[in-house]
């Protein structure tokens, strides 16, 4: 018998949507692939072999990149957080691309010794997200001081966008477009020319070319979402291509045990569910600790051979208990659905996110990473086991 709960990941969906996101661009930049957080909760260690055309990877942290290092990845690999200082060398050690804007993290750079590997360096740029960032106006000083490190090479220089997705309005985006190519006409007039730039998120890849540069940097639509219902909305009016992105992510659990219930019954914690009929529950061995959030409890359904089954009450913390009544057959250890498709119904993300008041990222991104994460093709990814 399989394991309680899992994840499947569909072996085809992921390079499908990474050449759907490359069919945007009239150029052919490079493609890297945002694996952070476990690979926005899908897994990273399946998403890096199923990504097997991105030419870059990308993560936060230097002990994601580690991990990639640690599973035979050799691609270029591009830290986009803080490393700390006392770790600087590990990175450099490990071939693994800083994004810079601490003149303390140049400092520690400039006395390192040893290894004869060079520093990689990025640095970012803020244009308006007020997250990492140096100004404009620093970058120039900023470069001229990491090129003057022997162990330095300036590869790359970067931004973020802060409001290019949850809006159909799309000025502020360009105005931080115009800040960037202002810091690049500031460091050509300096004589620094980074072989890398980039700026394009999965919604920047899909509408705005001119975000494009030397590289995406794409991470949601690569997991087959999009990242807004603005971002779709306002690539169906851009009269650009429009990608077709496929989920990659099936999240599933079994009935744990099958309950007759009486007319009138509390169930749950809280009793905010009562029974207005004998009903028929099952149980289900998942809970918010294994990122089933708690506000889904008493609006979300589940699937079962094709068919929805409503949350009842309060979702605890390793159990959620679901109305099987007019599901005819229900079996113990039957499959269930948290999201994904089964027969001619879907949960997506989106619903998910909708129904506890947060976006399609956190829903994938919080899946517990001890949960298993099967490969599976397209064919069998919606195929119930009982």
């Amino acid at each position: 018998m399989s394991s309680l709960v899992w994840v499947e990941l569909d072996s085809d969906a992921a390079e499908s949507n990474l050449t759907e996101l490359r069919s945007c661009t009239p150029t052919d930049p490079l493609f890297c692939a945002v694996v952070k957080s476990n690979a926005y909760g899908h897994g990273v260690r399946e998403m890096a072999g199923l990504l097997g055309s991105a030419d870059w990877f990308a993560v936060n942290s230097l002990d994601e990149g580690l991990e990639l290092r640690g599973f035979g990845v050799s691609k270029p690999i591009l830290l986009l957080g803080h490393v700390p200082l006392n770790r600087l060398a590990e990175a450099v050690e490990a071939d693994l691309r800083l994004t810079l804007y601490n003149d303390e993290s140049l400092d520690v750079l400039s006395r390192l010794s040893g290894s004869d590997r060079k520093a990689m360096v990025h640095i970012k740029v803020e244009t308006g997200t007020w997250r990492q960032g140096i100004l404009p106006e620093q970058a120039v000083d900023f470069a001229l001081k990491a090129m003057s490190i022997p162990k330095v090479e300036l590869e790359g220089v970067s931004t973020h966008f802060a409001n290019i997705e949850d809006t159909l309005n799309h000025d502020y985006a360009q105005r931080q477009l115009a800040e960037f190519q202002r810091a690049l006409e500031l460091l050509a007039e300096a004589g620094v020319n980074p072989p890398l730039k980039h700026t394009a998120c999965t919604a920047a890849s899909i509408l705005f070319p001119d975000t494009h540069f030397s590289m995406l940097r794409a991470g949601i639509g690569l997991y087959g979402l999009w990242p807004s219902r603005e971002t779709y909305l306002s690539a169906l009016t851009s009269g650009r291509p429009v990608p077709d992105l496929r989920p990659v992510m099936t999240w599933k659990t079994r009935i744990a045990q099958i309950k007759e219930v009486p007319e009138g019954s509390f169930v749950g914690y809280g009793c905010t569910h009562r029974t207005t009929r004998p009903t028929r529950i099952g149980v289900l061995p998942v809970g918010y600790a294994d990122g089933y959030r708690r506000a889904l409890g008493n609006r979300a359904h589940v699937l079962i051979a094709g068919r929805r089954a409503p949350v009842l009450g309060r979702v605890c913390m390793n159990l959620v208990m679901v109305d099987i009544t007019d599901v005819p057959d229900v079996q113990l250890e039957d499959e269930v659905v948290l999201l994904g498709g089964s027969g001619s119904e879907e949960v997506t993300a989106e619903m998910l996110a909708e129904w506890a008041g947060t976006i399609n990222y956190e829903v994938v991104t919080a899946v517990s990473p001890f949960l298993s994460r099967r490969v599976v093709n397209s064919a069998r990814a919606h195929q119930p086991e009982r």
